[in-house]
């Protein structure tokens, strides 16, 4: 599997006031009851994967500082412990992920050198590759996450139970199983050579 970058909201500044309840009444025109609710339903799905989220104390901010260092952190091989950490430390935390500084020690604790990803953060490294993501999600007509794409041919979207993964992924290889459309025995090669069929 691999992660790509995808930003909810690009415009959104580094320091939010807001808490996540007000972000999306205003958002979506609903009441911060309804919000909170909406929410709660996530924080239970997440819960019941063993995720514990945090959502009255979640720190708003731009991710594009955040998509960097995933993509800084692919480079190093390190991009599926650098993206689960961050999202860790964003919903479970309660963490400032668009910080350089917490950034950085986050990039530490996943075994990454703490003054190359200083100078990354503090440059504009890495941001070409995080639009090239972008752009693949828009030509995929992505607008939400999450959103799993598979074989470049079949989408999943939002949050399923394991059974319709499990479900999905059948089908996906009863739909992409190969068909031999001969029958007739012919000359075999594999890596230990070729066989001609006896007679």
């Amino acid at each position: 599997m691999t992660y790509r970058c995808f930003e909810l909201d690009p415009a959104k500044e580094r320091d939010v006031k807001e808490n996540i309840y007000e972000s999306l009444a205003k958002k979506y025109g609903m009441s911060i009851a309804q919000a909170k609710a909406n929410t709660q339903n996530m924080v239970q799905m997440a819960k019941e994967a063993g995720l514990d989220y945090h959502m009255d104390t979640l720190v708003q901010t731009n991710t594009f500082d955040a998509h960097r260092l995933t993509m800084y952190a692919k480079t190093k091989g390190l991009m599926k412990e650098m993206t689960e950490r961050i999202l860790r430390a964003h919903f479970t935390e309660s963490k400032h992920i668009g910080d350089h500084k917490t950034l950085t020690e986050l990039a530490v604790e996943v075994g990454l050198d703490r003054q190359a990803v200083e100078k990354m953060l503090a440059s504009d490294e890495m941001a070409d590759a995080v639009r090239a993501d972008e752009q693949t999600a828009q030509q995929y007509r992505i607008t939400g996450v999450p959103f799993y794409l598979i074989n470049k041919k079949y989408a999943l979207t939002g949050a399923q139970p394991t059974q319709v993964f499990v479900q999905a992924l059948e089908k996906i290889i009863a739909e992409d199983q190969i068909v031999v459309l001969n029958n007739n025995e012919g000359l075999a090669c594999d890596d230990g050579g070729c066989e001609i069929p006896k007679k």
